[in-house]
């Protein structure tokens, strides 16, 4: 047993959301995971989660959440942050830490905007607040692949676009195997996600958000842009910002200091 790692599965309307939790302490910490969940929930992914973020292991219960399994259509990101706050009432969460990554950012500033009692503190890494026009093409990009069943040319257009140099250098010798490993039965879940970022605008809103608030950046992130990060702390009063400057949109990956630095933003005050 690690942490007290298991999943989870809970009811939303006609459907469920997977959900996965380690650690067994009062406080809370809500993880939300980015487009690529639209490919594969985190079902079964409890072990290998909770060794990944086993440093939020020792502060908090960590619960990371999937989407729905059956998503309708349209289905916006304001849409997917009223589920999850409807998830998080049934699980009995509330003013729990927040850790929005790249769509999962675009769902906690709903959250937060939305959902203020259920927030205490909120991290958006590598988002933005809506897409810029190399996002949008990016993405639309990944919908033309997905479409067509390319999981494999979808994966290495994202890996090519998230990590840095130093890191595909070490990787790339993979590829051959993407077209094999964990392709999903079929697209439908990721392109209605992948819409839902094309369409997402929280921008005129963000001042709403009350929370205490901690921005985090790639300075070289080829995905949202790297003015993004900068925007959202620019129109939340009570923010923080940081940038790894030599990092793209993988940062929340390739980092080391990234659990610490989230840590000591959550832990303080």
């Amino acid at each position: 047993m690690l942490f007290h790692a298991k999943n989870g599965c809970i009811r939303i309307g006609n459907t469920d959301m997977d959900y996965i939790s380690f650690g067994k302490c009062d406080r809370v910490l809500v993880m939300l995971p980015g487009l690529g969940d639209g490919l594969t929930t985190v079902k079964g992914m409890a072990l290998i989660l909770a060794l990944t973020y086993r440093a939020f292991a020792r502060y908090y219960s960590v619960y990371i959440f999937s989407r729905k399994n059956t998503l309708p259509e349209p289905y916006t990101t304001r849409d997917m942050a009223k589920d999850q706050a409807q998830a998080m009432e049934l699980l009995g969460i509330a003013d729990a830490d927040v850790i929005g990554i790249s769509q999962g950012g675009m769902i906690a500033q709903y959250l937060a905007i939305d959902y203020p009692q259920l927030v205490r503190k909120l991290v958006l890494a590598v988002t933005a607040a809506k897409p810029d026009e190399r996002m949008q093409h990016i993405v639309n990009d990944w919908i033309s692949m997905a479409g067509r069943g390319d999981y494999k040319s979808l994966m290495i257009d994202t890996a090519e676009k998230s990590y840095s140099e130093q890191y595909l250098k070490k990787y790339r010798f993979l590829y051959p195997l993407l077209g094999h490993i964990g392709k999903p039965k079929d697209f439908k879940r990721f392109l209605i996600q992948a819409d839902s970022c094309l369409h997402h605008d929280a921008y005129s809103e963000l001042g709403k958000i009350s929370c205490p608030a901690f921005i985090i950046g790639g300075g070289c992130d080829r995905i949202v842009g790297t003015a993004s990060a900068p925007e959202l702390a620019g129109r939340i009063e009570n923010s923080e910002l940081f940038v790894y400057r030599g990092l793209g949109h993988a940062a929340y990956e390739e980092a080391k200091d990234f659990q610490e630095r989230v840590l000591r933003f959550l832990l303080s005050g």
